[in-house]
C-alpha cells in the first residue's frame, strides 16, 4: 500500500487531516473524561484542542464542566451539543481567556505540529492549571506491526500500514470498517522518547508532571 500523509478515503466528509467523520461519530468515550476528572475539579473549565466530533466533550459536560470545543473542521463541530465551539486551526488559537485544563488528544504532540500547538495550549492555561496531553510513547511505536487491531462493538481499527521514511518519522494508515463501509486514514507521527517529550514541552514553559494511566499513553504537565 502507497501510504500518503494526512489524507482519508471512504463514505461521507473527510476533514483536512484525513480524518472520516462519519465513523468518528460511531465511537465511544474510553474514560478520557474520567482522566481528566482525577486532576480538575468537577465544575472547572477546560480547553479541548482538536475536540472532533465532541467523543471526549459530550462525556465532560456530562461530569459538570464547561468546555470550550475547538477544531478546524465544520462538519466534525456540527455533532457538538452543550458545549461552546470555535473553529480555528489549533496552531493560531488565541481566545481571549484561560483555562483550568487544556487538552491535547489523538496524538496531536506526535505531529510535526507539536512546538505550536503546545505553545498554543501554554497561553490558554491558568498559573497552575493541568494539560493533559495524549501521546503515544516510543515503545508503542517500535511495537507498530500492519495487522493490528482491534474490533469493538462492531467497529474495527486496524493498523494497514506503517513505514519508517526517515529516523524516527513514521508514515502509517490505518483502515476502519463498520458493516460494509470502509475507510482509511493515513497520517505522519514522531517518535519520540520520554526524553525529547520532556525537552518539547520545556521550550513551551511547560513541565511534565506524571504519567496519568499505565499504559502512559496520557501525561499531566504544568505550566
Amino acid at each position: 500500500m502507497t501510504i500518503t500523509p494526512n489524507s482519508g478515503t471512504g463514505p461521507g466528509s473527510i476533514t483536512p487531516d484525513g480524518s472520516p467523520v462519519e465513523f468518528y461519530t460511531m465511537l465511544k468515550p474510553q474514560g478520557e473524561a474520567e482522566l481528566i476528572a482525577q486532576v480538575v475539579p468537577i465544575g472547572g473549565t477546560v480547553l479541548e484542542i482538536g475536540a472532533g466530533v465532541g467523543r471526549v466533550t459530550h462525556r465532560l459536560v456530562e461530569l459538570g464542566f464547561e468546555v470550550v470545543a475547538v477544531d478546524e473542521s465544520a462538519d466534525m463541530l456540527a455533532h457538538i451539543h452543550g458545549a461552546r465551539t470555535v473553529r480555528a486551526r489549533a496552531q493560531d488559537l488565541r481566545l481571549d481567556r484561560r483555562f483550568d485544563a487544556v487538552t491535547l488528544a489523538s496524538q496531536l504532540v506526535n505531529t510535526d505540529a507539536a512546538a505550536e500547538l503546545l505553545a498554543a495550549a501554554a497561553r490558554h492555561l491558568k498559573p497552575g492549571g493541568a494539560l493533559l496531553i495524549q501521546w503515544m510513547p516510543a515503545e508503542r511505536h517500535d511495537a507498530w506491526r500492519p495487522g493490528q487491531g482491534r474490533t469493538v462493538d462492531d467497529l474495527t481499527i486496524e493498523l494497514a500500514a506503517v513505514d519508517e521514511v526517515s529516523p524516527g518519522l513514521f508514515h502509517a494508515t490505518m483502515r476502519y470498517r463498520h458493516g460494509d463501509d470502509v475507510w482509511t486514514q493515513s497520517f505522519s507521527s514522531r517518535r519520540l522518547t520520554d526524553e525529547q517529550l520532556e525537552a518539547e514541552l520545556a521550550e513551551a514553559g511547560l513541565r511534565l508532571v506524571r504519567f496519568l494511566n499505565e499504559e502512559r499513553t496520557w501525561v499531566l504537565a504544568v505550566l
